[in-house]
């Protein structure tokens, strides 16, 4: 067992002395440099949190919304996407103004028996995440080139996605190995991937000539059509923020740029709202691209059951064209691999600040695959596991974002970046709301009939 925090911090300081100097110079008011340029040094944390909001586990999501629904439900992508801003906010704000983060503070504030409990919980939370997004990521890849993976399938006699998914795990064991260094490859190859992402979506709303109009309309305008547009919409809500992305937010910041002048902590933080903002804002727009293209592709021409990503890309060909649906499988291979090693990272982070454990990144990657590797070995249904996955996401969710709140309305905690009244009051009805959704998520997909 190793003090996970200061190995890590001399080495990315190291490796990332120019950025930290030039983020100084900013926060202390010395940059000569232009509005953009002061700016680059802050952004990157939050790009690499927004992978959460965007992976596979989305595609399935946004896709049966818009196939069934058409545009109707875009506002509850808005409405969840300005909820993931407020909370990625907070996690900033922990890490920024105490040092440390929401794991390590759990871990202080929390009596022996609670955070092993707690850390087992996140464990089993990792590795579903892990599961939904490496499932992803060999998804796309088998889609890019089904007649090879079929071939070699059909030759070996082994599960068709099973080749995918070790060539993901080789290129996630080399996107995981920019850590060494330092943050900045890592911030910048993510942003990329988020980059990539939003592209293909920029292509596919292109092909897709949509109703303009009515997505302004419904992106406004909130509306229900019977009991399976509610159910749908509170599984978009429900599962809208992430528990290892709050995590992870929070352990990227705790020691990227590390100052305790009051007037430098306001200044940082503000720097990071922007960094969110841009971020999630991408990232929100992301969804909305994959629901307006499900919307005005599948919904338009009567296909209303389009419900795994498999039938989407397979559909998408016919009607829009093979350069359609590579561009979808691109995309879903960008998100799968880019999640999965910040899936790894959240994990890490995690560990480290429960129990103060440091294993090697490619024990822990071997670790968080296995269960991937079990799933396409039964040959299970890849876009059911997927929405299993979000199950066991949407059950840990109430024990990150609880003590978030919490945790940044201490002033004795917090400092100068204490939340406001308002900020707690409206942090704590959003943490209820989703509470709520997700618990009746699970009634109904237990219970209730749900999918």
């Amino acid at each position: 067992m190793t003090e996970p925090n200061n190995q890590i911090d001399n080495k990315t300081r190291s490796a990332d002395q120019g950025t930290i100097t030039a983020a100084i110079e900013v926060l202390e008011g010395r940059s000569k440099k232009g509005i953009f340029a002061r700016l680059m040094p802050f952004l990157g944390p939050a790009f690499i949190a927004s992978i959460a909001y965007v992976d596979p586990g989305n595609f399935a999501t946004n896709i049966q919304g818009g196939a069934q629904f058409g545009y109707l439900l875009l506002w509850v992508i808005l409405a969840s996407n300005l909820t993931a801003m407020l909370v990625q906010s907070l996690a900033a704000k922990l890490g920024i103004a105490t040092g440390k983060n929401l794991a390590e503070l759990m871990r202080d504030h929390y009596p022996e028996w609670a955070r092993y409990i707690m850390w087992i919980m996140m464990e089993i939370v990792a590795m579903a995440t892990d599961l939904a997004e490496f499932l992803g990521a060999a998804l796309g890849l088998y889609l890019l080139m089904p007649t090879l993976f079929g071939w070699l399938s059909n030759l070996t006699g082994l599960p068709v996605l099973l080749l995918p998914a070790v060539l993901m795990g080789i290129v996630t064991f080399l996107v995981l190995s920019l850590e060494r260094g330092g943050f900045r490859p890592l911030e910048l190859l993510i942003s990329s991937f988020v980059g990539l992402i939003a592209l293909s979506y920029i292509i596919e709303t292109i092909l897709d000539r949509p109703d303009l109009g009515l997505i302004a309309y419904h992106a406004i305008v909130p509306q229900f059509s019977g009991t399976e547009s509610i159910l749908l919409a509170v599984g978009i809500l429900g599962a809208t923020v992430m528990p290892h992305a709050i995590f992870l937010h929070s352990g990227l910041m705790q020691g990227r740029v590390v100052t305790r002048d009051p007037k430098q902590l306001r200044r940082l933080f503000r720097f990071e709202v922007i960094d969110v903002g841009i971020a999630m804002g991408i990232a929100g727009l992301v969804n909305m691209a994959m629901l307006i293209m499900s919307a005005s592709t599948f919904h338009q021409h009567g296909l209303t059951q389009v419900g795994s990503i498999e039938e989407a890309h397979k559909t998408l060909e016919p009607l829009l064209g093979s350069a359609a649906s590579f561009i979808f499988a691109i995309s879903l291979l960008a998100s799968g691999l880019s999640s999965s090693a910040v899936g790894t990272m959240a994990g890490q982070i995690m560990m480290q600040g429960f129990v103060h454990w440091n294993i090697p990144v490619w024990l822990r990657r071997g670790l968080t695959m296995l269960p991937a590797f079990i799933v396409i070995g039964m040959q299970f249904d890849p876009t059911r596991t997927l929405v299993l996955s979000q199950v066991v996401l949407s059950f840990g969710l109430p024990f990150a974002i609880i003590p978030l709140v919490v945790y940044t309305s201490r002033k004795e905690l917090m400092g100068v970046l204490t939340n406001h009244r308002f900020t707690t009051i409206l942090a704590s009805l959003i943490a209820m709301v989703i509470v709520a959704l997700n618990f009746f998520l699970l009634y109904q997909t237990f219970w209730g009939g749900g999918k």
